[in-house]
């Protein structure tokens, strides 16, 4: 009976380095798609949040603008005594306001007014909780890039609303990042010219008065530009996320606009 014999023989050392370092290229390659994914996953995560946190700050804006000059005087019977129970204007001023009668400044670029501005806007309405009117106030620091808001009752006659909203100390922190005018503008406007048209600062605000021949921008509207005709509310939100894109290291922004429309005809 013949025996057959074999020869067992185990790899090299040459051909484990080999396998092993085609394995070690795989892994490599493999973890640097997961790094790339989580990257990505990240800078999608921060502009979608950024996305979102603008777009309920637009919805509020513009809910509470839509309110704004209600309830006028003119829907009582007997106007009450108490001119905290009604609005004499959708937006309340300063300065002026304070007066007797009030005396409306000029809205838009070279107004007299403070408020409304490119920045600050002070909503006079009345919110279904109260039974009084009240003061909405939205303010850009543009030192933090924060979007503030604050409701405050409508002081008694004779008290200036943006002078009130300050002193109230009830602001809080509406929208964070928001960079229509921001002293990061140099790197932005850089990067994202389109969104800045001659480098410029955008503003938050813009208005539109009525006047006998329609609604036009208050700046052009002549004698009828006063916060008392504004119409019409323009709000633009350039939100930047909270970190470079971790990929490209650019900044990530988003532009939201949206529209107003004061439903109250009277005042």
């Amino acid at each position: 009976m013949r025996r057959i014999l074999r020869e067992w023989h185990g790899f090299t050392i040459l051909e484990l380095m080999v396998a092993m370092g085609i394995f070690m290229i795989i892994c490599g390659a493999m973890f640097e798609l997961l790094n790339l994914s989580q990257k990505k996953y990240n800078s999608e995560t921060q502009l979608t949040a950024a996305y979102q946190d603008a777009h309920l700050a637009m919805d509020q804006i513009v809910r509470d603008f839509n309110m704004s000059g209600y309830p006028p005087a003119g829907i009582f019977s007997i106007r009450p005594p108490n001119a905290q129970a009604y609005a004499i204007s959708p937006i309340a001023w300063s300065p002026g306001y304070n007066n007797a009668p009030p005396t409306p400044c000029q809205v838009g670029t070279g107004g007299t007014c403070a408020t409304p501005g490119d920045y600050d806007l002070i909503i006079e309405t009345r919110l279904s909780t109260d039974t009084n009117v009240s003061w909405i106030w939205y303010h850009l620091d543009t030192s933090t890039n924060t979007l503030s808001r604050a409701v405050v009752q409508k002081a008694p006659a004779g008290a200036d609303p943006l002078a009130t909203v300050q002193a109230s100390n009830t602001q809080v922190a509406f929208l964070v990042n928001v960079v229509n005018n921001s002293s990061e503008m140099t790197d932005i406007k850089a990067e994202y010219s389109a969104m800045f048209p001659g480098g410029q600062p955008q503003p938050i605000f813009q208005y539109t008065c009525d006047t006998p021949s329609g609604a036009m921008p208050c700046s052009a509207a002549g004698a009828y530009n006063s916060p008392q005709n504004i119409r019409d509310l323009a709000v633009t939100l350039i939100v930047i996320t909270p970190q470079r894109d971790s990929q490209t290291q650019s900044l990530k922004l988003i532009e939201l606009t949206g529209s107003g429309h004061r439903v109250n005809p009277v005042n």
